[in-house]
């Protein structure tokens, strides 16, 4: 799949706004002092859900940016004339066809006729 170099831009920009803000409200949510996020010193239940919330915001940005990134990175080497193919390393289990080789002296079963009915 190819992005565009505008949503790759916005993909980046959106991972990127999306480190400011929820760690900025993780912050805020540490410092609470009107005593949702802590009661007696102890986290509430309003604690750990708004820093789950935060925490699935935070690893879905930084996930987002890092598609816009490879995005940018790909329009800049095309560019530029580099190869943008990525490199992928397989182990050799990987680099296996899924399907098991035949011996060439094996036959094939005969096909069958379908029923009818």
């Amino acid at each position: 799949m190819k992005l565009s170099r505008r949503v790759s831009w916005f993909l980046l920009a959106f991972g990127a706004w999306s480190w400011v803000i929820w760690v900025t409200f993780v912050k805020n949510l540490w410092q609470d002092g009107s005593g949702l996020a802590f009661d007696a010193g102890r986290p509430t239940a309003y604690f750990w859900v708004h820093l789950t919330l935060a925490v699935v915001s935070f690893v879905l940005g930084t996930v987002i940016g890092l598609i816009g990134l490879r995005g940018v990175r790909a329009h800049r080497a095309a560019a530029s004339g580099d190869d943008v193919t990525p490199s992928v390393t397989r182990s050799p289990a990987a680099a296996r066809p899924a399907t098991a080789e035949r011996d060439p002296d094996q036959q094939r079963p005969a096909p069958t006729a379908p029923r009818p009915t």
